[in-house]
This record gives C-alpha cells, sequence and structure tokens, in this order.
C-alpha cells in the first residue's frame, strides 16, 4: 500500500513539472528575445553614436581608431608597443580620429604623451584624443583575493563597457590583454577587434603548475597542499581556459609577442589563419651609440635589472643571487660589485613590492650594494645600461623581454631566465655565436654572473658584439612593418 502511494506521488509530481516545461521554455525564449532585441537597440544607439562622432567639420566621415589601454601611462614594454603602434598608424591613415582609452584620471592627456617621450623617446605625429575611464579599479587585482583570473576578466568588460560607452570606435585594438572586452566591441560596438597579446590570460603552463601541485606566485602554498583544492582550482583553470578561448577567438586580428605567446594562443584560441607574430619594438637604435668596450669610471663591475616591479618578474632572485655571489665570494679579483634594479612602478601595490625588496636586501645584508631607480627618466635608463656589465631577468616564462633586449643593444652581457621569449626568441645563437646566458635557480644565476665576470675583456666584447648585431630584428622599423601588415585587414 506504501509503495502505491509512494508511486502515487511521484507520478504525480512528475506530471507537475511536466506542466511546467512548457511553460518555461515560453518564458525562457521570451526573455532571450527581449534580450537580442535590447542589445540589438543598443548597437543601433551606438552605431548612430559613432556617425555622429567620426563626422568631421568638413561633413566627412573619419575613421576612429581606438586602443584599449588602461594603464597607459605606466613605463613598461607593453606601453612602449602601444605608442610606436599608434606613430605607425598615424603615418599610414593620419586622416583618422586616434582614441586611447586609459585609466590613468590623475594625469592629463598632455602629460601621459611628456612622459611616452621622456620614458621611451617617441613622439606621436597627430594629437590623440584620451578617454578617462573611472572604474579601473575593477581590474586591479588586489580587488580580487580569491579567483583572481574570473574577477579581472569580468571586471574588464565592465571597463569595457564604460569604455563603448563613452566613445564607439570603427576600429578597436586591445593592446593589454583584455580579451574579455573584444565580443563586447565587435557585437554590441560594431567595431573591427584586433588584439596585442604580451602574456596570454591563462596558460597550458599555469595548468601544469596547478597540475603538479608547484607553489608560485598565483599558486598558493595552502592549496598546493590541498589535493581537494588543487583539483578545484584546475577544474576552475580548465573551464576559465575554455571560456577564455571563446572570447579570444572573436578577435579578427590577433598579433602575438613571440613564439611562445603564439603556441598558448594558437592552443587556446584555435585562430591560427589570423594570428601573427609582432616582435615588440626595442629601441635598438638609440642604444647603438653607446661604446662596446667596458668603461671603467668606477673600478668594479655594475650589474642592472631593468623591468616593472610586479611579482612575476621575481626580482627577489635576483637580490638573493646576488646575495649567494657576495657571500660565497665567487668573483675574484673584483674591488666591488653593485646591484642597480630599474623599472616602474604603476599604483602603490608596487611600491609596496620595492619596499619588501628593500628589505629583503637588508635582511641578507647587501644594501649597501644594492640601489633601486624607480621611473627614472630614458636618459638615465641609458646612463646605467652604457656602464654595465652584466644585465638580468628572473621571470619565468617571459612573455618576450624587451629589457633584455635593450641590455643587449647596449652592449651589456644578458643574463636571463631559462625560459620564455629569451631562451625562444632572444638569447639565441647569431651566427653560430653566443649572444648572452640563461639560467633559473639563485645558485644557477650566482655561478653564471661569476663565470661571465672571470672572462677575459676580449671574449666578453666578441658576446657584445654578436648580442648587438642579433637584435635589429626587434627594431622599432620592423615593428612597424609587422604591425601595419597584420593590421592591415582592420581597414579593409
Amino acid at each position: 500500500m506504501a509503495d502505491g502511494e509512494e508511486s502515487w506521488y511521484l507520478c504525480k509530481l512528475l506530471r507537475f513539472f511536466y506542466s511546467l516545461f512548457f511553460p518555461g521554455l515560453i518564458v525562457c525564449g521570451t526573455l532571450c528575445m527581449c534580450l537580442v532585441i535590447v542589445l540589438w537597440g543598443i548597437r543601433l544607439l551606438l552605431q548612430r553614436k559613432k556617425k555622429l562622432v567620426s563626422t568631421s567639420k568638413n561633413g566627412k566621415n573619419q575613421m576612429v581608431i581606438a586602443f584599449f589601454h588602461p594603464y597607459c601611462n605606466a613605463g613598461g614594454g607593453g606601453e612602449r608597443v602601444l605608442w610606436c603602434a599608434l606613430r605607425a598608424l598615424q603615418k599610414k591613415y593620419p586622416e583618422a580620429v586616434y582614441v586611447v582609452y586609459t585609466g590613468d584620471v590623475n594625469v592629463s592627456g598632455q602629460q601621459i604623451l611628456e612622459g611616452a617621450f621622456r620614458r621611451f623617446n617617441i613622439r606621436l605625429i597627430h594629437p590623440v584624443q584620451f578617454v578617462f575611464l573611472r572604474k579601473r579599479y575593477l581590474v586591479e587585482d588586489s580587488l580580487y583575493p580569491h579567483f583572481t583570473l574570473l574577477g579581472q576578466s569580468l571586471g574588464s568588460i565592465f571597463l569595457g563597457w564604460e569604455a563603448l560607452m563613452q566613445c564607439v570606435p570603427d576600429v578597436y585594438i586591445d593592446s593589454m590583454g583584455y580579451a574579455f572586452t573584444l565580443p563586447l566591441f565587435k557585437y554590441i560596438g560594431g567595431c573591427q577587434v584586433g588584439s596585442y597579446v604580451h602574456y596570454p590570460t591563462i596558460s597550458t603552463d599555469m595548468l601544469s603548475v596547478v597540475k603538479n601541485q608547484n607553489i608560485g606566485f598565483n599558486n598558493a602554498a595552502f592549496i598546493t597542499r590541498n589535493p581537494f583544492l588543487s583539483k578545484v582550482k584546475l577544474i576552475y583553470y580548465y573551464l576559465f581556459a575554455f571560456i577564455y578561448g571563446l572570447v579570444g577567438s572573436c578577435s579578427d586580428v590577433v598579433m602575438v609577442n613571440s613564439s611562445w605567446t603564439l603556441n598558448h594562443i594558437l592552443s587556446l584560441w584555435k585562430v591560427g589563419n589570423c594570428t601573427n607574430i609582432v616582435y615588440p619594438p626595442c629601441d635598438v637604435q638609440t642604444f647603438l651609440d653607446i661604446p662596446l668596450h667596458e668603461k671603467k669610471v668606477t673600478p668594479g663591475h655594475l650589474l642592472v635589472s631593468v623591468g616593472q616591479f610586479r611579482p612575476e618578474k621575481n626580482h627577489p632572485l635576483q637580490i638573493r643571487a646576488f646575495a649567494k655571489l657576495l657571500n660565497k665570494k665567487m668573483v675574484e679579483s673584483s674591488p666591488s660589485l653593485k646591484l642597480v634594479l630599474i623599472g616602474g612602478c604603476r599604483n602603490k601595490d608596487d611600491e609596496l613590492r620595492v619596499n619588501q625588496l628593500r628589505r629583503l636586501s637588508e635582511d641578507l645584508g647587501v644594501q649597501e650594494y644594492v640601489e633601486f631607480k624607480i621611473n627614472i627618466p630614458f636618459d638615465e635608463l641609458k646612463n646605467y645600461l652604457s656602464e654595465a656589465t652584466i644585465g638580468l631577468h628572473t621571470m619565468w616564462n617571459e612573455h618576450f623581454g624587451i629589457g633584455v633586449v635593450e641590455c643587449m643593444a647596449a652592449g651589456t652581457i644578458i643574463l636571463a631566465h631559462n625560459s620564455g621569449g629569451p631562451k625562444l626568441d632572444i638569447v639565441v645563437p647569431h651566427e653560430g655565436d653566443i649572444t648572452g646566458f640563461l639560467a633559473e635557480s639563485e645558485e644557477d644565476y650566482a655561478e653564471t654572473i661569476a663565470h661571465i665576470l672571470s672572462m677575459s675583456a676580449e671574449k666578453r666584447l666578441q658576446i657584445r658584439k654578436s648580442a648587438r648585431a642579433s637584435v635589429s630584428r626587434f627594431s622599432d622599423q620592423e615593428f612597424e612593418v609587422t604591425f601595419l601588415s597584420s593590421v592591415e585587414k582592420l581597414f579593409k
């Protein structure tokens, strides 16, 4: 009897859900149609707004070309790509209107341009309009202590929406890696969209770090020690990688900065037919007037590091390796050594990071041999490179490494991390000759520095010459040619 009642209740419950199926389907379909109509209406309004903005005083339509670069006033290699790309396009399309979406609300447009000239020796040919975004905090990693990738990506959609509401371009280029803005500008804004990828938001290397439960700056120790949390994070990464691939595939033109980035983007975005390597522009020519022979203005040797003070740059490894070098007295007959860390600070987090590095040098007892140079002018950077014997780079899987190229062009012997762009594209033999050195651990770096300093001046000169000859393929001129060739599809 009880079994019969249970069957009756089960049948009744199934009939109830079945009765809701078709009404639910109709409601869902109606909501989807309403959403499509609303989005289509927004697109029509934006298209009308675009026509009003792009009409010049003489009544002719002007093409509006916009770059999405929320941190355009920073002093890193990505910003150099932005200004060189703008200069190249202005040469080819002088009649167009150029817009930069930026979150640098504390400075004026003129100050941003002056900063680009001071840091990179780049001056644009025609005016640029800056659209200042107030919601840049939505893409700050500090806002998302957990699920950082997802939080920043969703935040970039809101930031992109703010940008789109203020200016609707004809051509939209994301030059900072915010792939989640691409469908927004393509399907809602009706723009031709392109992207220059410096570093994939997620990569197969990041997946392997979590899968193998290795500790990293983006994989905390408490997760690596817990198998369950590691599996949950791995699932989260795989799902995010899938969505990242979908939004990235919306791009009409994809440019990547190195062979390492190319391999990851091809794997994730699967848009090989419109993807090209465009090496970032390095101011090679500016460094060629630096003499290759070693200057001995002061006794001893100067070691320099060039790169923004971001966690992935792994500046602590440089200080620890330097301390190991001094403590073990690996360098004989050398009166003094000095390490100078040169880089840009984007925000308070970067400034805090520099203070932590200062404390680290104090803890290791090498503070009097370590200096920090923050946001220095280009001429001062060049002066340091002209006096340095060795240039240091310690980022694991650096996507490219403009600082590495600058060191080689300036005539310093580079010691870079044995991974990523430096390994695959930059510190490679030139006509069979050595162009630099690669290392991984503290011990590797300390021993290699000692090896370089123990070389004769003639041997170091030979390496300098080979390195300088090899970096011509990373010049501003080469960048302009390959960049314009790649984006040509956006203007047809």
